[in-house]
């Protein structure tokens, strides 16, 4: 490790000098350590996964099938508009259901307590359906994706908006 380095003496006659003594350090094994903690702690650490929403796309059939019909009390519409702004209504979107457009935010005292509501976690059939407008941005979409998965409801739609959509939604900015 470390060791002591003697000078011989000078050879001459007369006087005695004391022995000057040098050291030498070897920094060897204080490398290796160094090295195999950098290697032990680079192995242990657990990296940052990174965190994404598995989201399973329909597959496109074959041959014709049959789907079932969605009733109008089964369902949700959460239309997203311009400026961050987010509408809802129950129902299909049918012009004679006369449905009550409701305009909220994406807060947790908006959408979210909507989401909660008995009246769709109460109903095990209730289909969201999700209707961006052309206006609308990308991080409005993927807001609504969160809640829908902190709200842990099962059953939702990404659907193109209907000309019907875009007028209960102007109605209720007309107002």
């Amino acid at each position: 490790m470390a060791e002591v380095q003697q000078q011989a003496d000078s050879g001459k006659g007369g006087k005695k000098r004391s022995k000057k003594m040098g050291t030498n350090m070897d920094m060897t094994p204080m490398v290796d350590l160094a090295f195999l903690l950098l290697t032990f702690f680079m192995l242990t650490t657990t990296f940052s996964k990174p965190q994404t929403m598995e989201i399973n796309m329909p597959v496109k059939p074959d041959k014709e099938e049959e789907q079932i019909a969605l009733k109008a009390s089964n369902a949700m519409t959460i239309v997203l508009g311009e400026d961050d702004k987010v509408f809802y209504y129950f129902g299909l979107g049918d012009p004679a259901e006369n449905p009550e457009v409701i305009e909220t935010d994406y807060s947790a005292t908006g959408i979210r307590k909507v989401l909660i509501s008995p009246k769709v976690k109460g109903n095990a059939k209730m289909t969201v359906m999700i209707k961006p407008m052309e206006t609308s941005r990308y991080k409005n979409m993927v807001d609504i994706l969160d809640e829908l998965k902190i709200t842990d409801t099962k059953k939702f739609a990404l659907v193109e908006i209907t000309d019907t959509d875009k007028q209960l939604v102007q109605t209720k900015l007309g107002q």
